[in-house]
């Protein structure tokens, strides 16, 4: 009796301690994981950071390896919580369907998710007309100015703040901002550098242009009420920067261009 007890007991310690990765305070994988699986929210809108495999169809980039890894520390399955657009994402917070998310930090969405330090800083930009009167980022904030951006975009939010005299026409996701600038002969496409410099290679109608009018800064995030689990993301995003897990995968899937950002102050 005394031995059947005693396995017992082992038994039970085993499963309360397995999925949990060791030292990890039990508040985090609470947090992050309420229901037994990290809900990770995978943004297409933004190709630098994620990706669908062009033969498999698969979610594929950084965020969905920074997922990955994390639940992996969890000791929790993932599942990706797929979007096509930042500003849907954000849109989804109040329906409780991701426990993290990967957004550019902007006060807006601070007021219900708490941000990592960023960990890939990216160039907001224009694309204009081949023969535009606008040669710099400067040009652009004129009256009469057409500007095409994808609605709640983190450049859309930065724009619809600074912009004084140019007029935002609102596309609902950012690739289809670029259609809208071609389709009604717009001024200029707002967005991030890489997709708009891989389109301008393809027609001889457009350039973009030099400089940029924001830096965005790519962060994790998660709701405001997960305390813990935001102190802990903290910590896992600067571990991914100092180890190269960011650099390797940003090369991994082709996004030479993007910058890894620097080590946090304070950290």
């Amino acid at each position: 009796m005394r031995r059947w007890m005693c396995l017992l007991f082992c038994v039970l310690g085993a499963c309360s301690n397995a999925p949990t990765a060791p030292g990890l305070p039990a508040a985090v994988r609470a947090e992050l994981a309420p229901g037994g699986t990290l809900r990770a929210a995978i943004n297409f809108g933004n190709p630098v950071l994620a990706q669908k495999d062009a033969t498999t169809g698969e979610p594929r980039g950084i965020s969905v390896d920074l997922a990955r890894e994390l639940g992996q520390r969890l000791g929790v399955p993932v599942e990706l919580v797929l979007f096509d657009a930042a500003g849907k994402v954000f849109d989804a917070l109040g329906s409780d369907r991701w426990d993290i998310a990967f957004l550019a930090i902007d006060p807006a969405r601070a007021t219900g998710i708490t941000f990592t330090a960023p960990y890939v800083i990216i160039e907001g930009t224009y694309l204009v007309p081949a023969a535009s009167s606008l040669h710099s980022v400067e040009d652009v904030d004129r009256d009469g100015v057409r500007i095409a951006v994808g609605l709640k975009s983190a450049y859309d939010l930065y724009l619809s703040r600074v912009l004084r005299h140019a007029q935002l026409v609102r596309a609902p996701t950012s690739p289809a901002a670029i259609d809208l600038f071609v389709d009604s002969k717009l001024d200029a496409a707002a967005g991030v550098r890489q997709p708009l410099v891989q389109f301008a290679r393809t027609r001889a109608d457009v350039r973009v242009l030099d400089g940029r009018f924001m830096a965005i800064e790519q962060a994790m995030g998660t709701p405001k009420r997960n305390q813990a689990g935001a102190r802990y993301l903290r910590s896992f995003i600067e571990e991914m920067k100092a180890t190269g897990f960011i650099a390797r995968g940003l090369q991994r899937s082709g996004q030479v261009d993007a910058t890894v950002a620097p080590a946090a102050s304070g950290e």
